[in-house]
């Protein structure tokens, strides 16, 4: 028999409220956003240090403005070069990957968790998860929402303010709610 947190990473519906091993990993998690997000901000070896510790793998050069916050961390893995601005949240129940040359604005959202549309699995604490994945040289605009299963094709522009439900390919500019491809970009 599967344990939830195996259930979560496989992509099937798990118990995210109630089970003790996904609570106690989000717990712990919080307190290692908590420090990050409370240091100052000229001790950047000691942020650096707190992001290879939090995240599953972090590239060369990669810069992380607090606040942020995760739900794991283990579940969200950043290429080379990446800029994450202040006021991100991720929700890291799948795996949130994003690509070498990512730049992402103020106040951005990546979500994998989603919910069952009945209201009693909802409250029994059921949910399911789908992965983010962004290519490499997107820049994301501020107030970005993504939602779960989404991929980013690499070169991308998301306009800001934009909800992003459904794939969007490489080399294009998109956005609005629900983002839509506006151009290419050659």
């Amino acid at each position: 028999m599967k344990t939830e947190k195996e259930k979560m990473l496989a992509g099937e519906i798990y118990d995210a409220n109630y089970d003790k091993e996904l609570l106690a990993e989000r717990a712990e998690c919080q307190q290692k956003c908590f420090e990050l997000n409370n240091l100052p901000p000229k001790e950047d070896a000691k942020r650096q240090q707190l992001i290879a510790q939090l995240f599953g793998s972090v590239g060369k050069d990669t810069t992380l403005i607090p606040p942020f916050h995760c739900d794991y961390g283990y579940n969200i893995h950043l290429g080379d070069h990446c800029f994450i601005n202040m006021g991100c949240v991720v929700l890291d129940e799948a795996k949130v990957t994003l690509g070498h040359h990512v730049f992402v604005a103020p106040q951005c959202g990546f979500y994998t968790a989603g919910h069952p549309l009945d209201a009693e699995s909802r409250n029994a604490g059921l949910e399911y998860a789908r992965p983010i994945t962004i290519g490499d040289n997107v820049w994301i605009g501020g107030h970005v929402t993504i939602l779960p299963g989404v991929t980013i094709g690499a070169g991308s522009v998301i306009g800001a303010g934009s909800v992003v439900v459904k794939d969007i390919p490489a080399g294009v500019i998109a956005a609005g709610n629900p983002c839509k491809v506006i151009r290419a970009l050659k």
